[in-house]
């Protein structure tokens, strides 16, 4: 069982852009229907917990969900350039380097030369992996400098979600009281991005067919929790890894992502450097 809600996260982060990308729709509609989804599985959730939860953390867990659609809303319109077989392998490394970059400069992640040394290897074996990734038989090839540098920038979004764990306040807090008002802000924070950037998205349906990938993506977000409890912070992160394997190749056999043979073997090398870097970095 344990094992089972440990691969909840992997299957469901993989395959919610595959089923965006299947419904179709505007980045608009895309982050409308994860806030939307989340956040019923997170009222869901809630209602059958009960957790205690402390206002300010409230707040400050909202504020984290609408900051994440910063970097969500990056990766949907870098599907939409690059595919999702590029983006995700990118999107992944983006996190991890810039996640792990905060937690030994800010948090003080990573204690002793040893720790350092494993960390800073395993950063450089998921950097290798991502130009793996990026080979193309294109002349400029597939990923620009400049899609790379926008597919960064929203990043920013990501390492400040992950950062929020670590602040006191909602350190003390349990993952359980936290999952709602996470998801709320997501729904936040989408909202506020429709009002300004196509206010006729409220009106399509693509904006709420993509729904069901909120619900996956909440559902996994969810089962994270879970999976930390029941397995670890560690393994449950490791686990958590696999999700790269399911977007890239989900989105060369689902969605019909070409890759020429010299990409794909490149793409498969890239893949398994950044999940055994990723890996590596958990035990740094």
């Amino acid at each position: 069982m344990n094992i089972l809600i440990a691969l909840l996260p992997a299957i469901g982060w993989g395959v919610m852009p595959l089923i965006t990308g299947k419904v179709g729709g505007s980045p608009v509609n895309q982050i409308f229907g994860i806030g939307a989804g989340t956040s019923i599985i997170g009222l869901t959730a809630f209602l059958i917990t009960r957790p205690s939860v402390n206002l300010t953390a409230f707040c400050f867990a909202l504020l984290c969900g609408a900051l994440w659609t910063i970097g969500q809303i990056g990766q949907f319109i870098s599907f939409k350039r690059i595919g999702v077989s590029n983006t995700f392998p990118l999107s992944t490394v983006f996190q991890l380097v810039g996640n792990s970059i905060i937690g030994v400069l800010i948090f003080g992640d990573w204690p002793g030369a040893k720790a350092k040394i494993i960390g800073v290897i395993a950063l450089i074996i998921v950097i290798v992996g991502a130009l793996c990734t990026s080979v193309s038989d294109q002349k400029g090839g597939k990923v620009s400098m400049k899609d790379a540098l926008f597919l960064l920038c929203t990043t920013v979004g990501f390492w400040i979600y992950s950062s929020f764990p670590n602040i006191p306040i909602i350190k003390a807090q349990s993952g359980t009281s936290m999952f709602l008002p996470e998801m709320l802000g997501i729904l936040l924070g989408a909202v506020i991005y429709g009002f300004f950037a196509d206010r006729r998205s409220f009106t399509q349906r693509e904006q709420y067919l993509n729904i069901i990938a909120g619900l996956v993506w909440g559902v996994a977000g969810l089962s994270y929790i879970y999976s930390a409890q029941a397995n670890g912070n560690t393994s449950a992160f490791i686990w958590t890894q696999l999700s790269v394997v399911i977007a890239t190749f989900g989105g060369i056999l689902i969605l019909h992502e070409h890759k020429s043979h010299k990409e794909m073997i490149y793409t498969i090398a890239g893949i398994v450097l950044i999940v055994l870097g990723s890996i590596a970095t958990s035990f740094a």
